[in-house]
């Protein structure tokens, strides 16, 4: 298995599986045209972050998006993961931590991240737990959001 960054050519495949991720954990189905444009966008302007992918035999197993937040208290980009989302048949296989590794290390050699966040929905407790697994804890804070 390879761990690469994401690339045009994958387009179709972060937006399957981000239609997939919408609907497994929130019901939704997301508006395909909208959808292609935000992965596209963020597939070229890497400032607004990047996707990763899982790679085995020419298929994607696995991919998440890490965006940035400026911290002016800590003079680092938090880095935010997003649309994580791991085939079915490919979970609990340690494709996630390999992705999350790679996360860090990409951090690392950009001078580093003031930390790694991630929403997870509160009654997704397998997902808490792999995160858990890797060293990660429930934040302090709690989000509130106008739409």
């Amino acid at each position: 298995m390879q761990i690469r960054q994401g690339q045009l050519s994958d387009l179709n495949a972060l937006v399957q599986f981000n239609q997939a991720m919408a609907y497994e954990t929130e019901g939704l189905t997301l508006d395909e045209q909208v959808l292609s444009m935000g992965v596209n966008t963020l597939l070229e302007t890497p400032e607004k972050g990047f996707y990763l992918v899982a790679e085995a035999e020419g298929e994607i197993l696995g991919s998440l998006m890490v965006t940035f937040e400026w911290s002016d208290w800590r003079a680092k980009d938090y880095y935010w993961i997003q649309s994580v989302y791991i085939r079915p048949q490919n979970r609990r296989q340690g494709i996630y931590a390999k992705l999350y590794q790679a996360v860090k290390d990409i951090a690392e050699q950009n001078g580093g991240a003031a930390s790694f966040r991630l929403y997870v929905e509160q009654e997704n407790t397998q997902a808490q737990l792999t995160y858990q697994a890797l060293g990660m804890q429930q934040s302090y804070y709690l989000m509130y959001e106008e739409k």
